[in-house]
């Protein structure tokens, strides 16, 4: 019953904008944990994620296992971003542990 909630039913349209289509990025954040952990702000970015991983460890949101034999371990990625006060001056840095949920088969068909 629950499961039908989770279904996506909508078809996913790829979009192509052209050749010539470029991306920037607009703030310029790590994106990667050894881009962040060498970083001119290395020691903000160091903090943030011990935060993180203390709010992990006291919230209980991950528990370690053993893998077992023949199954693909689920990935994990770090999200890095800065919040601003109004006047735009950095406030904090943020650092998000995120599992790569997108690779685990779903047993719903």
């Amino acid at each position: 019953m629950c499961d039908d909630l989770r279904k996506i039913k909508r078809r996913r349209k790829e979009t192509f904008f052209g050749y010539n289509f470029y991306t920037y990025l607009v703030e310029n954040y790590p994106t990667s944990f050894l881009e962040a952990t060498s970083a001119p702000y290395a020691k903000q970015w160091d903090k943030a994620i011990r935060i993180e991983i203390e709010s992990i460890k006291k919230n209980n949101t991950w528990t370690l296992i053993n893998l077992i034999k023949g199954a693909k371990p689920i990935g994990c990625k770090w999200i890095f971003r800065k919040k601003y006060h109004p006047d735009r001056s950095i406030e904090n840095y943020k650092a998000k542990l995120v599992a790569k949920g997108f690779t685990q088969k779903s047993n719903i068909d």
